[in-house]
């Protein structure tokens, strides 16, 4: 089943400023679908005409299905500092009229799944910068999302912390079986995670490859050190290095 499609779509910001020409892409249910390129290339535009959050120039973003639940962790956590961490995860629910009651319980459920269990009454100040973005994702999870896009969440954290969460991110989506849409510029990030990883030009952004992967369902830390893993990154790796050439 087509989660969303993006046909045609491309975004001319109001600065004159093309960002994306001619994406055409279908993201079926239950893909982690990981979107590769250099800063500047319009990722981050893709997953923000997908979440609405900006409407396409030309094309559209469509639904087939209907829209689903869609949940959205940026780069920085964006919690917010005045309250604490159960109230931060239980915001998307606030903001739905959700009882407090029920709120409270999923929010906490979800800060439960991502390893922040005890620490609901702490403030964003009292966290690493692993656990706040764990609590992002938590706000996420706890509207019970069916697609979560992510942008760059891990770019800022060191690579033990990163690991980490791609490996707690996997279980977590085999776990609910929801459809990912991930914003990266890593190649070893996209080897890790993905199902099919979609390579992107320079601005304007444009797909030059779509490269499937063998499903990570199920994978744990130590496919970093296979042949299967090294294979994967050389394949992006050289994917991304043609789709700079085209640009230039």
């Amino acid at each position: 089943m087509t989660r969303v499609a993006l046909s045609d779509a491309g975004k001319v910001f109001d600065n004159g400023t093309l960002a994306l020409e001619h994406i055409n892409l279908e993201i079926t249910d239950g893909e982690f679908v990981s979107l590769l390129g250099p800063s500047g290339c319009g990722k981050s535009t893709v997953l923000r005409m997908i979440a609405g959050l900006l409407a396409p120039t030309t094309g559209s973003v469509h639904f087939p299905e209907g829209r689903p639940e869609i949940g959205f962790v940026f780069q920085d956590p964006t919690l917010m500092p005045w309250t604490n961490v159960l109230a931060n995860a239980r915001l998307a629910l606030d903001l739905k009229g959700v009882a407090r009651g029920e709120a409270d319980a999923r929010a906490g459920a979800a800060l439960a799944r991502v390893g922040l269990k005890g620490f609901e009454k702490a403030y964003p100040r009292e966290l690493s910068g692993g656990m706040r973005m764990r609590a992002s994702i938590a706000r996420a999870l706890a509207a019970s999302p069916k697609l979560l896009l992510m942008d760059e969440p891990f770019a800022a954290l060191d690579e033990l912390t990163r690991h980490t969460l791609n490996d707690d991110l996997l279980k977590l989506w085999a776990e609910d079986g929801m459809t990912i849409v991930f914003v990266t510029h890593s190649v070893f990030e996209s080897a890790f995670l993905s199902s099919r990883v979609v390579v992107m030009t320079p601005r304007p952004g444009r797909i030059s490859k779509d490269v499937p992967l063998p499903s990570p369902r199920g994978r744990e830390s130590g496919y970093r050190t296979t042949p299967a893993f090294t294979r994967a990154a050389a394949t992006l790796s050289a994917g991304l290095a043609e789709a700079m050439g085209r640009a230039a």
